[in-house]
C-alpha cells in the first residue's frame, strides 16, 4: 500500500468507505444527517474529490461499526493520502489527477492521433509544442512547463517503469514541430526507447482510412488488482476520466482494434526511420 501514489491512494480510500456505507445499506443522507455533514461533502469523499481528515474516516468507521484493525488501516490509509507526489512541486502546471495516476500505473496505453505522446516527446520538441499552444507564457514559464513534462519520463527509467505501448497515427509523426532538425531528433529518440523492453509504439499509417480512432486521443491506465483501471482523455474544455467498467472496456476494446491495423512494432520502426530522413535538415 505504501508503493501507491497519493492520487491512487486517495481514490482507495473513497472507493472502500463507499463499498461500507453500502454494506452498512446506509444512504448518504442516513449518514450524513447524524455527522452534521451535507450529502455532498461525504459524496466528494466517496468519490476522491475531498481529502477526509483522520476524524472523518474515524467518525465513519464507528457509524459503519468497523472493527478496530480496519478502522486503524483506512485512518493511516488517509494519511498517506495527503502526502505529496512529486508532481505537488508542479501544480501550476499540471491540473487534475492524471499525473498522479499515471505515475502509478503498471501499464498506460496511449492512443495519439496527432501528436507525440508526452511520455515520448523530447525537450526540443516539448518546447516547441508548448511555445506554440500557450503563447502568452513567459521565458521562465515556459522553461518550467517543458522542465514538467520531461519530469513525467522519470517513470519509465525507474525499477518499476510501466509498460507502455503507444499507438500513434503517421500524422503525428509527419507534422513538423519545430524545424527539421527537431523533428528528426525526436523520431530518432523514439527509435531509440522503442529498443526498451517495457515500450512497445505502433504507427497507423493514413492508407487505412477511416478507423475507430478517428474521434480523439485517450489513453488507458491499469494499476494493481485493488485497482480498477481508468480511461482519460483531455482537451481544452478539462479533462474527462472514465471510470465505469462499460466505458472502460469499450476504450480498452478500441485500443485492440487500433492495435490490430496498425503496422507490428518492427514495421513501424522501419516505418518511423524513413519518416525520420524526410524530416532531416537538407
Amino acid at each position: 500500500m505504501a508503493s501507491a501514489s497519493p492520487t491512487v491512494r486517495h481514490r482507495r480510500l473513497g472507493r472502500e468507505l463507499r463499498r461500507l456505507r453500502e454494506k452498512a445499506n446506509l444512504t448518504l443522507e442516513e449518514v450524513a444527517t447524524p455527522l452534521r455533514w451535507s450529502t455532498a461533502k461525504l459524496s466528494r469523499i466517496e468519490n476522491a474529490r475531498t481529502m477526509p481528515s483522520g476524524t472523518d474516516v474515524a467518525d465513519l468507521c464507528d457509524l459503519y461499526a468497523v472493527d478496530p484493525p480496519t478502522k486503524a488501516g483506512l485512518i493511516q490509509l488517509g494519511q498517506d493520502a495527503g502526502q505529496r507526489g512529486w508532481w505537488t512541486a508542479y501544480s501550476d502546471v499540471f491540473a487534475g489527477a492524471y499525473v498522479g495516476l499515471e505515475s502509478e500505473a503498471t501499464t498506460i496505453r496511449s492512443w495519439e492521433p496527432l501528436l507525440v505522446p508526452g511520455l515520448l516527446q523530447n525537450e526540443d520538441y516539448a518546447r516547441e509544442l508548448i511555445r506554440t499552444s500557450r503563447p502568452g507564457l513567459a521565458a521562465t514559464e515556459l522553461k518550467r512547463y517543458v522542465a514538467a513534462r520531461m519530469a513525467r519520463k522519470i517513470s519509465l527509467l525507474s525499477s518499476q517503469a510501466p509498460a507502455l505501448h503507444v499507438l500513434m497515427d503517421e500524422c503525428a509523426l509527419r507534422r513538423p514541430v519545430g524545424s527539421p532538425g527537431i523533428m528528426a531528433h525526436q523520431l530518432g529518440d523514439i527509435l531509440q526507447v522503442m529498443d526498451w523492453p517495457n515500450i512497445t509504439v505502433q504507427v497507423l499509417p493514413l492508407r487505412i482510412g477511416a478507423h475507430c480512432g478517428l474521434e480523439g486521443a485517450f489513453s488507458l491506465l491499469a494499476f494493481d488488482a485493488e485497482d480498477p483501471e481508468v480511461g482519460y482523455t483531455g482537451c481544452p474544455g478539462g479533462d474527462v476520466y472514465v471510470e465505469a467498467t462499460d466505458q472502460v472496456e469499450n476504450l480498452k476494446l478500441t485500443f485492440e482494434r487500433l492495435a490490430g491495423v496498425c503496422l507490428s512494432p518492427e514495421e513501424s520502426a522501419a516505418f518511423i526511420a524513413a519518416v525520420r530522413s524526410d524530416h532531416a535538415p537538407l
